[in-house]
């Protein structure tokens, strides 16, 4: 069994994010930089997959040269080799609709029988690509993946998932894509064996001109602004106080 894993390069949840004095991105000079937690946990699913069934992992990420770090931290968690389509997308931005076309080109060079992402990037939150994807290749697609069963000998794939109310189980065929949730498992720690077999795996770099792909964006980032700065409450000390500021000074009742 063959297993595309996407890693995302994002920024440091902790980091304190500014924008940058031309107001078009955030700034990531010197800004800690993660594999998105989403992917993470969407790697450690597809080891889990290849430990019990057998078969290759392959990590790809899209991003500049610097991104080759969260690829070696996927393969030294276990993975086999990597992928990285060359492109700083922080500086270059590229919609959901791209990211999938390019995506394409990697699963259409591949052929993995599943492709694993985590359901969203805590930098941009957009949750489309797995689904721009799933239908641009015509697979089908289980999102916010809780569990996940496979049986090779029906080829077919059950996706528990939360919805309002309960759980919804979706049944698929092989080959499909499967996005991550939180709860879905718990990502391994690199071991020390791990780290040191990583550095002698095989990393596979391509750019955008080497699948003839032109950017051309649906999405145009025009500004970006802060949101207005929130007041700070006042503890009233009745409920008449606080119905006369709602009244009188808030102007909503």
């Amino acid at each position: 069994m063959k297993i595309l894993a996407l890693v995302k390069r994002v920024t440091d949840y902790e980091a304190k994010l500014k924008i940058k004095s031309d107001a078009t991105f955030i700034e990531t000079d010197d800004i800690n930089m993660i594999m998105n937690p989403f992917d993470e946990i969407s790697v450690e699913e597809a080891l889990r997959i290849k430990e019990k069934h057998g078969g290759e992992v392959i990590i790809l990420s899209i991003g500049p040269e610097e991104a080759t770090q969260q690829i070696r931290n996927a393969l030294a968690m276990g993975a086999d080799r990597g992928i990285l389509v060359v492109h700083d997308t922080y500086k270059k931005f590229l919609d959901s609709g791209m990211i999938a076309k390019i995506i394409k080109h990697v699963y259409e060079m591949e052929q993995p029988d599943i492709i694993l992402m985590g359901k969203q990037a805590i930098d941009d939150d957009n949750h489309q690509v797995g689904e721009y994807l799933a239908e641009m290749v015509n697979i089908g697609h289980g999102s916010q993946a809780n569990e996940v069963n496979i049986n090779l000998e029906s080829k077919s794939v059950i996706i528990d998932k939360e919805v309002d109310g309960g759980i919804e189980k979706i049944s698929l065929k092989l080959p499909c894509l499967i996005t991550a949730d939180l709860r879905l498992n718990e990502p391994r720690y690199a071991s020390l064996p791990g780290i040191m077999k990583a550095k002698r795996k095989i990393i596979k770099k391509f750019n955008l001109d080497d699948f003839k792909i032109e950017i051309k964006n649906n999405v145009i980032i025009e500004k970006l602004e802060l949101p207005e700065k929130r007041e700070s409450g006042v503890i009233v000390k009745d409920v008449s106080e606080l119905i006369n500021k709602l009244h009188n000074e808030a102007k909503i009742i």
